[in-house]
């Protein structure tokens, strides 16, 4: 098998990531805001805080975001710096 696949199936599984609309609009907030909580993206977002710390999780397992945690509040922001050029590729920004 090619040496490079470890990297397709890692690629795939990030683009997998960007394709649902609430991470993308996660991921767009983060690089807008350049970090916040949990909860300041449940209320822009309007969903519960459960269904946006799901999304987290699964962008801080591919390594797309990161936290750093400041007393109880734990920030997060983008940590991959090809997604905000792949973000702006697809949403048509410079």
């Amino acid at each position: 098998m090619d040496n490079n696949f470890k990297v397709y199936t890692q690629t795939s599984d990030t683009l997998k990531a960007l394709a649902h609309p609430v991470r993308l609009c996660i991921l767009k907030g983060l690089l807008e805001k350049g970090s916040c909580n949990v909860s300041f993206m449940q209320e822009c977002l309007d969903l519960p805080q459960s269904t946006v710390s799901q999304h987290l999780q699964k962008l801080r397992s591919l390594g797309i975001v990161e936290t750093e945690r400041n007393g109880l509040e734990v920030n997060y922001s983008v940590k991959d710096v090809r997604i905000k050029q792949l973000i702006q590729l697809f949403l048509g920004e410079e």
